[in-house]
């Protein structure tokens, strides 16, 4: 294992030094090519129905900025620390690369916690999903991009406590970087739903 340490030491990018590290790194692209068509899909969906509320309330009706904007900082905050873990790992600094990992993960407990409050409080409103055409395009769109950070936050948290055994090597590199560029793309991807849905939303009001 050290040698393998000493190795990674040398490498500017540990995560590409192998073919199966390069192989896993352009898989994820073509994932993450589905994923943007999947969330084009739901955006394009929502576009379409944001007006049609029936006789319930309407998004800017119920829309908190002071929540959402709390909810982007974190997100944002969740992503520069995810690319702290990736220079430490590129360091071979393992601890220094678990700490930045789990506090990734806490920011993406925090900011589901807030979606579920937000959520909670449109619900006590009357805004449930079968209310609107509106209102479940609108769920569906946050809810699923709600279960892309759940599903990264588990992601993470395996490879972080599959990486006290297993440390920074050539196989373990390519995951770690993939996960994090995940969740790069997740970040994105709510800085879009923040414009589109919220800001949008308020301003067209």
């Amino acid at each position: 294992m050290s040698e393998t340490h000493t190795s990674i030491e040398k490498l500017a990018n540990p995560e590409k030094a192998t073919l199966e590290g390069k192989n896993k790194f352009l898989g994820f692209w073509f994932f993450l090519g589905g994923e943007t068509v999947l969330f084009g899909t739901l955006f394009a969906t929502f576009l379409a129905l944001r007006d049609k509320v029936a006789s319930g309330p309407s998004g800017p009706e119920l829309f908190s900025i002071t929540t959402t904007f709390i909810s982007t900082m974190i997100l944002l905050v969740s992503s520069l620390t995810s690319v702290f873990a990736v220079m430490a790992m590129k360091d071979n600094k393992l601890r220094q690369m678990q700490l930045w990992f789990w506090v990734t993960v806490l920011l993406g407990l925090c900011f589901l916690g807030l979606e579920i409050y937000e959520f909670s409080e449109y619900l006590s409103e009357g805004l449930g999903y079968k209310t609107s055409a509106f209102s479940s395009s609108f769920y569906t769109l946050v809810g699923t991009h709600g279960g892309h950070v759940f599903f990264g936050i588990l992601w993470i948290s395996t490879l972080m406590i599959a990486s006290y055994k297993k440390g920074i090597t050539t196989v373990t590199a390519p995951k770690y970087y993939v996960a994090a560029l995940y969740w790069h793309f997740i970040d994105v991807v709510w800085v879009f739903i923040f414009t589109v849905v919220y800001l949008l939303g308020i301003l067209g009001d």
